[in-house]
């Protein structure tokens, strides 16, 4: 949802996802003389609560030696921003969000004229689509205070998972939960699948009378292994298939067909592998789609890969049943996208899909970037390009080069270089990928008529012609984008702050610290407003 008040010279415009909430701020030349920042109020319509919300840094002035891992209130410490997200709003709940310019000096504080939009945030779980991310930043300042970084096993009752699963689990096991009975059954195509409740949910399900049926990789001796011991203990041996033909491919689709009278009615897919890692570890999105031809275009492609059929077949199959999309997606559709595919034909169409936006784009990437994104990347754009990834991989001195292409990279802090934050750990669940696991695209997700392009594979070569895999089109859709658009600007900024955070710190000729604190004057809002500039563009494109 997206809501916006520009009636006086502080103008903001509100986009509501589940569990995020962006606030793009503007302000008119005057306005921004003398302008120290903004306080920002939220109203909870929903549970009658009330308060300012907090954020890191502080006013030398005021408050000159911070205690590491404390928020201080934007009303004694604005946000010095012209965006800024609020990642403890909760799904299905009515907000007010009231921002108020602070003027004056930080010792003598002055309120502005104040401008309030009332928003709504986006149900989890409701109508075509429900959309679960994960909270995906395990080392993080909130999981330190919250938890005092202790193993998530070693915290008592399951609260460390559940804070981190922030749903996910819960979605998965409801999504496998309704089959309940003969009339129902379950067709799966899974990849890492070693998580005891998800296959003990698959058990009950099978036990209820449901037909259960669930392909599994048997391709590479990991994860066939974890996989096999996981599927002996839980007793499911006779719920599985093997899908080994082609040992040097994998089977990477993480995804799940429900049938009601042998009727597909619903398909859960998306990133997540069915692991502790997947679920609670590394960033990961579960989609469900309540869509019957969605559904059945996953189920006939299921019916393919239970036979284990050699790649040239599967190839065959797909180019008919999915063929390569061409030109901009038909309206308010949802396409399904099965690899593996002939050739890299549909890797070429995403990247004319980003060759066309005409006002943001977004990408997350495991491993880099795929030479055809890049590039497209490296042209020289008048709009911002926004990446997340795992690590720099591939071609990244290939985009870098262009400053509107900005670039969040996994990390953590591990030293308090800015000796206010507290040291944060990962988890440990994960081996290969820590961070970013989720594999989407937006296209102008601002815009009315927003593409996302979520679901298993990686925009890489193989994910493309030699994988089992899937993806989803979905073009017009502005419920769907703001869900996305919020979780890509949560993770993007988390990952960002820390990997220039962990740059800075390896400098050794670097030693200041002012960045920590705000600035006492209206000299932070010039960057926002440089004809051209990065900060600039991010303020017109939010506001």
């Amino acid at each position: 949802m997206r809501k916006r008040d520009e009636r006086s010279e502080v103008s903001l415009h509100v986009i509501a996802g589940t569990y995020v909430v962006l606030l793009g701020m503007n302000a008119t030349s005057t306005a921004r003389g003398g302008l120290l920042g903004f306080a920002i109020h939220r109203t909870d319509h929903t549970e009658n609560e009330q308060y300012w919300l907090k954020g890191f840094k502080t006013f030398r002035e005021t408050e000159p030696s911070p205690c590491p891992g404390t928020l201080y209130s934007t009303r004694e410490h604005p946000i010095q921003s012209f965006l800024w997200g609020d990642y403890t709003a909760k799904a299905d709940h009515d907000y007010t969000y009231k921002i108020v310019p602070i003027y004056g000096k930080p010792k003598n504080l002055v309120e502005g004229e104040p401008v309030a939009v009332r928003i709504s945030t986006e149900s989890e779980d409701s109508g075509t689509h429900a959309v679960f991310f994960n909270r995906g930043v395990s080392a993080s300042q909130a999981y330190a205070r919250k938890f005092r970084n202790k193993k998530p096993e070693d915290v008592p009752n399951r609260k460390a998972f559940k804070w981190l699963s922030r749903g996910l689990e819960e979605a998965i096991l409801k999504f496998i939960g309704q089959a309940d009975g003969p009339e129902y059954s379950l067709r799966a195509a899974v990849y890492e699948f070693n998580y005891e409740p998800v296959l003990q949910a698959f058990k009950k399900a099978a036990d209820s009378g449901a037909d259960v049926k669930i392909v599994y990789d048997a391709r590479k001796e990991q994860p066939q292994q974890s996989s096999d011991r996981a599927i002996e203990q839980v007793g499911i041996r006779h719920l599985m298939k093997r899908r080994a033909t082609h040992s040097s491919y994998i089977s990477h689709n993480k995804f799940i067909v429900l049938l009601k009278n042998d009727r597909p009615v619903q398909v859960w897919t998306g990133s997540t592998n069915f692991t502790t890692g997947g679920i609670f570890g590394q960033s990961n999105v579960g989609h469900l789609v309540r869509d019957e031809a969605v559904a059945e275009k996953y189920y006939e492609y299921w019916l393919q890969l239970k036979e284990d059929p050699e790649n040239r077949e599967l190839r065959k199959w797909v180019a008919v049943a999915t063929p390569d999309p061409a030109g901009a997606p038909a309206p308010s559709s949802m396409t399904p996208l099965f690899s593996p595919r002939s050739s890299l034909e549909v890797l070429k169409w995403y990247a004319s899909r980003m060759d066309a936006a005409e006002g943001s784009v977004n990408l997350t990437a495991a491993f880099g970037v795929n030479p055809l994104l890049a590039e497209v990347l490296s042209k020289n754009k008048d709009y911002l390009r926004y990446l997340l990834l795992e690590r720099r991989g591939q071609n990244y001195d290939v985009y870098a080069r262009d400053p509107d292409v900005r670039v969040s990279i996994g990390s953590k802090l591990d030293d308090d270089y800015l000796f206010r934050w507290t040291k944060e750990r990962l988890t440990g669940f994960n081996k290969h990928v820590n961070y970013v696991h989720t594999k989407f695209m937006l296209i102008d997700p601002l815009s009315q008529n927003p593409t996302v392009i979520s679901g298993s594979a990686n925009f890489s070569d193989n994910s493309t012609t030699k994988n089992d895999e899937n993806m989803l089109v979905i073009q017009d859709d502005t419920r769907v984008a703001d869900i996305y658009l919020g979780e890509f600007a949560r993770l993007f900024n988390h990952f960002y702050f820390r990997y220039i955070a962990n740059l800075l710190r390896t400098d050794e000729a670097s030693p200041d610290r002012s960045h920590a604190f705000l600035k006492p004057d209206d000299s932070w809002t010039e960057k926002y407003y440089q004809p051209g500039s990065i900060k600039e563009k991010q303020r017109l494109l939010f506001a």
